[in-house]
Formats: structure tokens, sequence, C-alpha cells
């Protein structure tokens, strides 16, 4: 299901769509949202942030405008020049922006962190460092350090 409607798309381009481009309109649109469940979550469709919707949009409305994902345009004396796309020329696709705005909605962006790693049922003691359970039944073992010293 697409998260947004070919009446939006109609409503975001500067012609009126024929028989085939309505078609395809619906393709890209499908698409779109494909990606963004990709590059995000797969979001109902009903709550789906706005900010999905937009974007999805955006990028069916730049495939529709340049389907064939061509970088240069001659005529005569005039020549229109769009962006190198490489791989994503003639293809639905979000920009790097985009997939990082689609990344920071699903809560999915790379990034380092830090965690405290522990041994399970461990206790940690005030300048002894921590006690992990041990599998005969005996006192715990020191982790990393005991009363005596720090190793």
């Amino acid at each position: 299901m697409a998260y947004a409607t070919l009446d939006d798309l109609k409503a975001r381009l500067d012609w009126d769509l024929d028989g085939d481009e309505l078609r395809i309109a619906a393709g890209a649109l499908e698409d779109a949202s494909t990606l963004a469940a990709a590059y995000g979550r797969d979001w109902p469709t009903d709550r789906a942030p706005q900010l999905v919707r937009t974007l999805v949009l955006k990028a069916a409305a730049r495939y529709m405008s340049n389907p064939g994902g061509y970088t240069q345009s001659r005529a005569g004396d005039e020549t229109l020049a769009w962006a190198d796309l490489g791989h994503d020329a003639g293809t639905v696709h979000f920009t790097a922006e985009e997939k990082r705005l689609l990344e920071g909605l699903a809560g999915t962006r790379p990034g380092l962190t830090s965690v405290i790693v522990s041994s399970w049922d461990s206790t940690i003691r005030p300048g002894v460092g921590g006690l992990v359970p041990v599998d005969y039944g005996g006192d715990r073992f020191p982790l990393y350090c005991d009363d005596r010293g720090p190793w």
C-alpha cells in the first residue's frame, strides 16, 4: 500500500497525466513507498508520519519529471543539465538526505553509543569490581579485581 495517493502526486505535477503516465505514477508511488519502508520501517499507511508521505511524493514526482534519468538535454543553443544520478538514473530513488530523514523517523540511524557490559547476575562492590557467579556453586568469582589489588 502506498503512503501517498495518486491525487496527491497529480497535485504536485505541473501537467495533466495521460493513461500511461497514470499507470507509471501509480507504480512510482508504490516503489517509493516500498523504499521508504526499507530505509525507515514498515509504518501502517494510516499512521505513517507526515514526512514519510512528503518524501514519497518528492521521490515519485522527481521520477515522473525525469523518468529516463537523463543528465543532460540539448535543443539548439540551449542545454539543460541535471546532477549525475549514477545507478539511480531512471529509477525511483531517495537522496542521501531523504534516506537520513527516514532513518531518523524510524530510529534506525546508525551511530555510536556507549553500553555498560556486565556478566549476568553479577554484583558490583565499590572498590572491588564485579563478582560473577560460578557453575560449581562456590563463592562468586571477582571480575577484574579483588580486595587486595586492582588485578
